[in-house]
């Protein structure tokens, strides 16, 4: 344990050095992953984005197209911008025996613990062969994983299980919520404010709109629970608004984002039915009476499947007799396992660091959870070997 625990440690130091804050290339991460592997003969797979500024890995450990267990983690991180850092972002600094630095938590923590473990599961002599799955564009709606996924099963083998190390101290999870985002654009008229009986106001119109969902909003509070989340139900929010040119004009232009974070098995249909039906009863015709160059446009921007396992689901007992633990976990946060699963990959989620510590000033990992990855990673490596 000393020295995977050096190891891993040593990585994510270098892991960390590399801003991938999604807005930025993941190249430079990419090329050293790729540079490490090839040092210990694993050659690795690319799929990077049309213009080559981004790109996912993928690399097999054992025999070569054969379905093996998939060691998932995303490369990307959020920014830093306007948080208060005790210290530099992009250098690990311990303290109290927890490692500081973007990512260290969400989730480079995982990804240095399993390049810290390639040598080991290099020098064994697995039946079950395990595959390095590492993407881009996570904090941004899940976006890298989906081109790797379209490859598996052809130019990539498709892993049979997966395990998504997203931080979830080491437990394991079998459940998370899904994340759908919209964005409605409200087109209105312009006029003078004092000709305000001529013109159509977007903004106007979109107070209406976030009335209705704050409305649906409630209703969902109310309507089916799952106690195993926190909150329990299914939740809507209004992300971001815009609109308006100058106070002494009847803007024209109005628009919003806004988000449900749906339960397993929640029919997100039925929230945006209803919300065309109002558009079309309640504004639609007020505005068009007035123009007809007028209108609400409401937009698919991305969506990231819940999540649930099912009751037998290979890739939770396995986790659960690894990790010596009995029960598992449910959590609001989205993750790549339901992409994963939606694939092929029987999935489960298990991964160091508390999820409240992500994306926040002054991340970071505990040393500890580190060392218990690690020692799970070992059992695993140990069970591709007799499997």
């Amino acid at each position: 344990m000393p020295n995977r625990r050096q190891s891993a440690r040593e990585l994510l130091e270098r892991l960390v050095t590399f801003d991938t804050t999604s807005a930025n290339t993941n190249i430079p991460l990419i090329e050293f992953v790729t540079a490490y592997l090839a040092g210990h003969g694993i050659e690795s797979q690319l799929v990077p984005t049309p213009d080559g500024l981004k790109a996912s890995l993928f690399a097999t450990i054992g025999e070569a197209g054969k379905p093996g267990i998939g060691l998932s983690g995303h490369t990307d991180v959020v920014p830093v911008e306007g948080q208060q850092w005790a210290s530099d972002p992009f250098k690990v600094v311990e303290r109290e025996g927890k490692l500081y630095g973007r990512g260290t938590c969400d989730m480079k923590g995982f990804l240095a613990c399993v390049l810290a473990m390639v040598p080991g599961f290099k020098a064994r002599q697995l039946k079950t062969p395990i595959h390095i799955v590492f993407s881009y564009d996570e904090e941004v709606g899940c976006t890298g994983v989906r081109p790797m996924i379209d490859e598996m099963g052809s130019r990539l083998t498709r892993p049979r299980l997966v395990v998504v190390g997203e931080p979830t101290n080491m437990t394991i999870v079998d459940s998370h919520k899904g994340a759908t985002r919209f964005r409605t654009t409200i087109t209105g008229r312009e006029a003078h404010s004092s000709l305000a009986h001529i013109g159509v106001n977007a903004i106007h119109i979109g107070g209406m709109l976030i009335s209705e969902l704050s409305r649906i909003e409630d209703e969902l509070r109310d309507g089916p629970r799952n106690e195993r989340f926190t909150p329990s139900y299914t939740t809507l929010q209004i992300g971001l608004i815009e609109g308006g040119r100058a106070q002494n004009i009847v803007p024209k232009h109005c628009a919003f984002s806004w988000e449900i974070r749906a339960l397993p098995g929640f029919d997100i249909k039925t929230v945006v039915d209803r919300f065309e039906r109002y558009i079309k009863e309640h504004c639609l015709p007020t505005m068009q009476a007035v123009g007809h160059d007028t209108g609400i446009v409401t937009s698919l921007m991305n969506s990231v499947p819940a999540f649930y396992s099912g009751g037998s689901s290979e890739a939770v007992s396995l986790a659960l007799k690894l990790m010596g633990q009995n029960g598992t976990h449910a959590v609001s946060y989205g993750t790549e396992a339901g992409l994963f699963q939606g694939g092929g990959c029987d999935s489960v989620i298990c991964g160091p660091g508390d999820i409240e510590q992500a994306h926040r000033p002054d991340e970071f990992v505990k040393i500890s959870e580190l060392d218990r990855c690690l020692e799970f990673l070992g059992r695993l490596g140990e069970w591709a070997e007799a499997n």
